[in-house]
C-alpha cells in the first residue's frame, strides 16, 4: 500500500516537473540589452528583436527601448512589460512627449541649439488648430474677426513674436451657435492632439510628432487606397506627400451639416493624389514632395503662436526662382557647424561640402537640398525620392512677371496644368 502511494506520488511529482519544464520552455530566453545612455539592462528585444531600428538618429544600442517608450524593462510577460508604456504604441503623443522625447540634449532644448522641437510643435498651428477655430467662429458670428483667440488647449508663449501670446481653450459646450457646437463635435480629428478616426484606410495616422514622422508603410497608391498600408516602427524626416495627405486633401467639410465628406476618387498617380480636382497646379507642386518646398519652420512652427497657417507660411515661388529683376538668395557654406550640414545629416540624400552654394529663404533658413551650379542654374534633390530636379532662375528668361506679386494664381497664369 505504501509502495503504491509512493509510486503515485513519484508519478505526480514527475508530471509536475514535466509540466513545469514544458511551461518554462514556452517562455523565450531573455535577450539582454544595456543601452549606453541608461546603463540599465532591459529585456524588450526578447520579443521585439524583429523590429527595425527606428532611425539612424536613435540607435538601439544607445537609446534602447525603455528610455523613449517606458514599460517594465525587466518583465518577460507581455502584459506586465507593456503596462507602463507611455502613449501606448506612440510615445510621441503630446500628452507624454516631454517624458519620452524631452531633455536639453534631445528635443526640448533651446532655439539656439535647434533642439526646441517639442515647444515648436506643441505651439504650432497644426497643434492648436487656432486658424480653423477662428475661421468657423468668425463665419458664424461668434467672434468679430479672424484673430486667433482659442486653441485645442490653452497655451501661453509670452515671447511670441506674432502678436498672439496666449490662446484660451476652445470649449464647444459653452458656444451658443449650433454650427460652432457641431464643429466641435464633428470636425476636430485632424489637429495633432486628436485621436484620428482609425478606418484602416489611407487617412490613418498617429498623433503628436508621429503624425508626420511615423509614415505609413507603403507609397504604393493601390495598397494605400485599399487600406493595406500599415504604420511601421520608424521615425523619418523624409516625409512623403502621402503622409501629409493623411490630414490634408482628404476631402471637404460641409458647412451646412458640419460633417466631413471624404474623397471618393482613387487617384492613380501623384498629380491626382496630391491635390483634389478643383484647381490649377504647377509642375513643381505635383512633382515634388511637400517637404521639398515647405521648410521645417513652416511645417513644425517657429515657437510663436499664430492664428492662421498663412501667417507662418513664407516660401514663395521667388524663393527658388527669383524674379525678373533679382536672383534668388544664395549663401556659400564656409562654417562646418552650419545648420545645413546638420539637416543634411538627418536626411542624407545630398553630400554637402564646404564651398557649396545653397539657396536660402528670406528668413535665412538653408534650403539644404538645393545647389547653385557653376553654369548659373540650380538643382533640387528630392528629400524623399532623391530625384534630381534641375531648374533655372526667372532672371533672363523673358518672363514679364511683377516680382512683388507672388501669389500662386499669378504664376499659374502661365505655369500650370488643369486638373
Amino acid at each position: 500500500m505504501r509502495r503504491s502511494i509512493f509510486h503515485a506520488a513519484s508519478i505526480t511529482l514527475l508530471l509536475s516537473l514535466l509540466i513545469a519544464a514544458w511551461q518554462e520552455s514556452r517562455h523565450p530566453q531573455p535577450i539582454v540589452l544595456t543601452p549606453s545612455l541608461t546603463g540599465q539592462a532591459e529585456y524588450c528585444l526578447t520579443c521585439h528583436s524583429d523590429l527595425p531600428q527606428i532611425s539612424n538618429s536613435h540607435p538601439v544600442q544607445t537609446f534602447g527601448c525603455v528610455l523613449c517608450h517606458g514599460g517594465e524593462r525587466l518583465a518577460l510577460d507581455a502584459n506586465l512589460a507593456h503596462s507602463t508604456l507611455r502613449g501606448g504604441r506612440n510615445p510621441a503623443d503630446f500628452s507624454v512627449v516631454q517624458a519620452s522625447c524631452g531633455g536639453a540634449n534631445c528635443h526640448s532644448g533651446t532655439a539656439e541649439s535647434f533642439n526646441n522641437h517639442i515647444q515648436r510643435a506643441t505651439t504650432s498651428i497644426q497643434a492648436t488648430y487656432a486658424g480653423a477655430i477662428a475661421s468657423i467662429r468668425y463665419t458664424f458670428g461668434a467672434q468679430p474677426d479672424l484673430t486667433g483667440r482659442l486653441g485645442i488647449f490653452a497655451v501661453q508663449v509670452p515671447a511670441s513674436t506674432s502678436g498672439i501670446t496666449a490662446l484660451a481653450a476652445f470649449d464647444p459646450a459653452i458656444e451658443t451657435n449650433p454650427f460652432v457646437q457641431a464643429f466641435g463635435q464633428n470636425c476636430l480629428t485632424c489637429h495633432l492632439s486628436a485621436q484620428p478616426i482609425q478606418t484602416g484606410s489611407r487617412y490613418d495616422h498617429f498623433t503628436g510628432c508621429s503624425a508626420c514622422h511615423t509614415p505609413t508603410q507603403s507609397g504604393d497608391l493601390n495598397s494605400v487606397n485599399t487600406g493595406t498600408a500599415t504604420q511601421v516602427h520608424k521615425l523619418t524626416t523624409a516625409i512623403a506627400y502621402s503622409q501629409c495627405d493623411t490630414c490634408h486633401n482628404r476631402g471637404n467639410y460641409d458647412l451646412r451639416t458640419m460633417t466631413f465628406q471624404p474623397r471618393a476618387d482613387l487617384p492613380a498617380d501623384q498629380l491626382h493624389d496630391y491635390y483634389q480636382p478643383i484647381a490649377q497646379f504647377t509642375k513643381c507642386e505635383y512633382s515634388l514632395d511637400c517637404v521639398d518646398c515647405h521648410t521645417r519652420t513652416e511645417a513644425m512652427g517657429d515657437g510663436s503662436l499664430y492664428g492662421s497657417k498663412k501667417d507662418i507660411q513664407y516660401i514663395q515661388c521667388k524663393t527658388c526662382h527669383g524674379t525678373s529683376t533679382e536672383l534668388p538668395q544664395v549663401k556659400t557654406l564656409t562654417d562646418p557647424n552650419d545648420l545645413a550640414f546638420r539637416l543634411a545629416l538627418l536626411n542624407p540624400v545630398v553630400d554637402l561640402k564646404l564651398g557649396d552654394t545653397l539657396l536660402f529663404t528670406a528668413k535665412g533658413e538653408p534650403l539644404w537640398n538645393t545647389r547653385l551650379l557653376p553654369d548659373g542654374t540650380y538643382q533640387l534633390v528630392g528629400k524623399v525620392t532623391g530625384q534630381v530636379f534641375p531648374f533655372k532662375p526667372v532672371l533672363g528668361s523673358g518672363c514679364t512677371q511683377n516680382g512683388v506679386n507672388q501669389t500662386s494664381a499669378y504664376c499659374h497664369t502661365c505655369h500650370s496644368v488643369q486638373r
